[in-house]
C-alpha cells in the first residue's frame, strides 16, 4: 500500500513505499540505504519534535515525507483509530513560514469532494501542525501504470473530477499555480476512488474585489504557462494550462513539451508548438485532441476556463463519440520509458528517488533569475 498525501511543499518527497523508486531500473534488493536508521528510530526521533497536545490526540505511525522546513507523517486518532496525516512545518524559517500560510489561507475556506481536507491545526512558536485527510490510493500515473487497461472513457472520468476541483477553488478566488501529476493522487485503493488535489503552497487565495493579477514567478517548468515565463501578470488560467499538459499526458504517458535544457524547454512553451506523433496518438480521438488544443493555447484569454472545460463535448459525453481502444499498454510503456530514462542519468540513488516519470522535484522549480534572459529576448515577440 503507498500512503501518500499533500505533497510537502515545495520541497522533494520521500515515500513510504516498498516499490523500486524507479520503474524499469534495476532494483538492488534494498529498501533503505543501510545508513538510515531503522524506521523505529526515524519515528521516534520525529516523534519527539512533536507538541504534547497532538502526541495525546494522535500516535504517530510511520514518517512518509519530508522537505527542509516540514515532515509528513502518518498517525492514527487515538480513540477512532481513523488515519491522518500530520504536516509538521518549522516556521521560525521564512520560507516554511510563507509556506505554511498559503497552505492554510487556502486549506481553510475550501470544503470540496476533490480536494484535500485540512481537520485540524496545532500551533507552537516555532512549528505548526496541519493535520489532513490520509490519501492513500497513490499517483494518478501509477495507477495508470498498474491497471489492466486505460480508455478516453477513463481519462474524462479523472478529469472530470480534477476539473469540478479547480472550477470550485477558482470561484473562491484560489490559483493552485503547480498543477502537476504528483499532486493528483487517488482516495484509496479501491476501484471507485475519487482523485483529490493536494499540495497548496505555491497556491494564491485571493477575497472577491481583489485584483485577479497574479505576478510572483513559481511553479513546475513542464506545466508551467507562456504568459508565467514572460513575466507577466497572470490570472488563474495558469491552471488551465497545467490541465492541458496533463491531459496531454494522461493520454499518452508523454509530455507534450520536454527538454533537459530549461531555455529550449521555455522556448517550445513560448511557442505553443506540441505535435500528436507516435502512439497512441492515432487511436486518440480528435475530439481528444480538440480539449487539449483548447488548453495548450498560448494566448491566456483564448484558454478554456475550467467551467468551459466541463462542458467540452469530450468531457460531458463521457468519451461516448470517442475511440474506445484500450490505449494503455502504449500509455504504461511511454511513462515507464520515461522513468527509466531519467533514472540511468541520474548518478545517485538519492537523485534517482524523486526522477519517476513525471515528477519534479525542488531543483525542477521555475526560478526567477531563469526567465530574466529569456525574458528580454522573447517580451517583444510575445507582445506581438
Amino acid at each position: 500500500l503507498v500512503c501518500v498525501l499533500s505533497k510537502v511543499s515545495p520541497e522533494t518527497r520521500t515515500w513510504d513505499q516498498r516499490a523500486n523508486p524507479c520503474p524499469g531500473a534495476p532494483t538492488t534488493g534494498r529498501t533503505e540505504p543501510p545508513s538510515e536508521p531503522p524506521r523505529r528510530a526515524r519515528v521516534a526521533k520525529y516523534r519527539a519534535k512533536f507538541d504534547p497536545r497532538v502526541t495525546a490526540k494522535y500516535d504517530i505511525k510511520a514518517l512518509i515525507g519530508r522537505g527542509s522546513f516540514s515532515r509528513v507523517v502518518r498517525v492514527e486518532h487515538r480513540a477512532t483509530r481513523q488515519p491522518y496525516a500530520i504536516k509538521m512545518i518549522e516556521t521560525k524559517y521564512r520560507e516554511g513560514r510563507e509556506v505554511c500560510e498559503s497552505e492554510l489561507r487556502v486549506l481553510r475556506r475550501v470544503r470540496h469532494a476533490n480536494i484535500i481536507q485540512l481537520v485540524e491545526v496545532f500551533e507552537t512558536q516555532e512549528r505548526v501542525y496541519m493535520v489532513m485527510e490520509l490519501a492513500t490510493g497513490g499517483e494518478l500515473f501509477d495507477r495508470i501504470i498498474a491497471k489492466g487497461s486505460f480508455t478516453e472513457r477513463d481519462a474524462t472520468r479523472v478529469l472530470q473530477m480534477v476539473l469540478d476541483g479547480v472550477r470550485y477553488l477558482h470561484a473562491l478566488g484560489i490559483t493552485h499555480r503547480d498543477l502537476k501529476p504528483e499532486n493528483l493522487l487517488y482516495y484509496h485503493p479501491g476501484t471507485d476512488s475519487k482523485i483529490i488535489i493536494t499540495d497548496f503552497g505555491l497556491a494564491s487565495a485571493r477575497k472577491k474585489g481583489d485584483d485577479c493579477l497574479m505576478k510572483t514567478t513559481c511553479g513546475t517548468p513542464e506545466y508551467i504557462a507562456p504568459e508565467v515565463l514572460v513575466r507577466k501578470p497572470y490570472t488563474n488560467s495558469v491552471d488551465m494550462w497545467a490541465l492541458g499538459v496533463i491531459a496531454y499526458i494522461l493520454l499518452s504517458g508523454t509530455m507534450p513539451f520536454e527538454d533537459d535544457n530549461r531555455t529550449r524547454l521555455y522556448r517550445q512553451i513560448l511557442r505553443g508548438k506540441y505535435s500528436y506523433s507516435g502512439e497512441p496518438w492515432p487511436s486518440v480521438s480528435n475530439l481528444a485532441k480538440d480539449f487539449i488544443d483548447r488548453l495548450l493555447t498560448v494566448d491566456p484569454g483564448a484558454r478554456m476556463t475550467a467551467l468551459q472545460a466541463l462542458r467540452h463535448p469530450w468531457v460531458v459525453s463521457m468519451a461516448a463519440s470517442s475511440s474506445m481502444k484500450n490505449l494503455h499498454r502504449s500509455i504504461s510503456q511511454n511513462l515507464l520509458k520515461r522513468a527509466s530514462s531519467r533514472c540511468q542519468s541520474t548518478k545517485s540513488a538519492q537523485s534517482t528517488r524523486s526522477s519517476r516519470s513525471t515528477r519534479s522535484n525542488k531543483s525542477r522549480r521555475v526560478r526567477e533569475r531563469e526567465l530574466r534572459e529569456l525574458n528580454l529576448r522573447y517580451q517583444q515577440q510575445y507582445n506581438g
